[in-house]
């Protein structure tokens, strides 16, 4: 009777089924393509988080350096260019050499804007951005140079010091969301006033409805149903700002050094290799919590090709108009909020930015959301940076006395610059680089303190629970 179901006839009949499923099961959430219903508005949530912080750099540098409007609009147009290739380049990769293949947004980092401006500030009119621009692509030159060595000391980051990196990547950047909530322009007369706090409110307690009272897909993007409600709302108010969408060009390729052949200025060019060190750190980082958050181990060689597209872009960058390019932990957020860990998403939005890099007019669009709204959007955001940081801090064995200084001291340090930001203004200017970011002072910390207490001096026989347990 056994006979007929080995058969020709019963054996297509019971093997498809087994192999479909098999091949649905065996496809990792990084790697799922999502049908484009989900996938496109997951992807403009991403646009959404990111927008605000790709086109800061290029506006406070272009205004720094006595740039015309047009002349703005080309620099804001190469940093969502680049940030588009950067993006492309980490999520889809290139035959295993560039790219971590993560949900992971590259763009231009307001880590580096500090030292940016005070290049700016040492160059006469018409050698400013020549100057940047220079020490930009030497700086993309040594990050290629030392990322792989960033790969292999990832035995210095057991979930004990990324926990700790996660959760100051929450906290340290809550005070964005914050200034967007008041207004976003610090030297406006309005700044603070009770309109931007009720719209960034109202923003907020939509998302937090709709997590609530939410069901399935509509649950995932609620973030980006609560940046559309509130920028409806803030239209009839008046907080809408329709003036770059009148200004903008419709189409604006950049030009190859359209500010001038790039200088190189030895001083410049040092204080740019640090700050790529701090935007190194920082990326790692990014790729370390995002390997937690989609439960796929962040190796040596992930962050080497990670940090080689941050290089690339870089080196690459300034040709168009761009600046230093790191990671973007508001869209680390966005993944640990929403759960959609799909590679594809990301991918789609660094597409959008090409898009919106080579039409202007279609980027203004996008910056038509008031900042209030935004800051009630960042402040969930953010928020969910940390929460994961104290999840994963909350597996990496804080019964023992040992890990709780540790964690204690490097979230202390992390902190300064966020409680006292004159902290570090007598030490040297490459310490306040390095120590003026509380996410790099805190990884610094943590993983020093980790070396001490659980590698220098220690036996093999007698670190393994050690070692296990950070």
């Amino acid at each position: 009777m056994a006979l007929p179901a080995k058969g020709p006839d019963s054996a297509p009949c019971s093997t498809p089924p087994v192999h479909t499923e098999d091949a649905v099961t065996s496809v990792h959430p990084v790697d799922e393509k999502l049908h484009p219903t989900r996938l496109v508005p997951a992807a403009l949530q991403h646009i959404a988080a990111m927008y605000a912080g790709v086109v800061t750099p290029p506006l406070i540098i272009g205004q720094a350096c006595g740039l015309d409007v047009a002349a703005r609009t080309r620099l804001i147009a190469a940093s969502l260019l680049v940030a588009g290739v950067a993006t492309l380049l980490q999520t889809l990769g290139v035959k295993g050499f560039v790219g971590n293949r993560l949900p992971f947004v590259n763009a231009a980092s307001s880590a580096g804007i500090a030292p940016i401006l005070a290049i700016a500030e040492t160059n006469g009119n018409g050698h400013q951005l020549p100057a940047i621009y220079g020490a930009v692509m030497v700086a993309g030159v040594f990050c290629l140079a030392v990322g792989p060595f960033f790969g292999r000391l990832l035995r210095f980051f057991p979930p004990l010091v990324t926990g700790i990196v996660i959760t100051l990547i929450g906290v340290t950047l809550m005070p964005v969301p914050v200034s967007w909530a008041q207004g976003g322009d610090k030297t406006a007369a309005d700044f603070g006033s009770m309109r931007h706090l009720a719209l960034a409110g109202f923003t907020l307690a939509v998302i937090l409805l709709i997590q609530r009272f939410g069901r399935g897909f509509v649950k995932q993007v609620a973030l980006l149903f609560g940046l559309l409600i509130g920028t409806l709302a803030a239209i009839p108010f008046g907080m809408a700002d329709f003036g770059a969408l009148k200004s903008a060009p419709v189409a604006a390729l950049p030009t190859p050094f359209a500010f001038g052949a790039p200088e190189f200025q030895p001083a410049a060019i040092l204080s740019l290799c640090i700050v790529m060190l701090v935007l190194m750190t920082e990326s790692s980082a990014g790729m370390l919590a995002l390997g937690e958050i989609c439960d796929r181990r962040t190796d040596a060689r992930t962050i080497t090709r990670g940090l080689r597209t941050d290089g690339f872009a870089t080196l690459i960058g300034p040709v168009f108009g761009g600046f230093p390019t790191s990671a973007f932990a508001q869209n680390v957020g966005v993944v640990s909020l929403t759960r959609v860990r799909s590679r594809y998403v990301v991918a789609v939005a660094g597409g959008t930015l090409l898009v919106l890099g080579a039409f202007p007019v279609l980027g203004a669009v996008v910056s038509l959301v008031p900042m209030p709204v935004l800051g009630g959007a960042g402040i969930v955001l953010f928020g969910s940076i940390a929460v994961s940081g104290i999840r994963t801090l909350s597996e990496a064995g804080l019964d023992d006395s040992s890990n709780i200084i540790l964690v204690a001291v490097a979230l202390g340090a992390g902190i300064i610059p966020l409680a006292a930001p004159t902290f570090y203004d007598a030490f040297p200017a490459w310490a306040q680089t390095v120590l003026g970011s509380g996410i790099s002072a805190g990884a610094l910390v943590a993983v020093l303190l980790n070396l001490f207490f659980h590698h220098l001096g220690t036996r093999s026989g007698s670190t393994a629970p050690a070692l296990k347990s950070s």
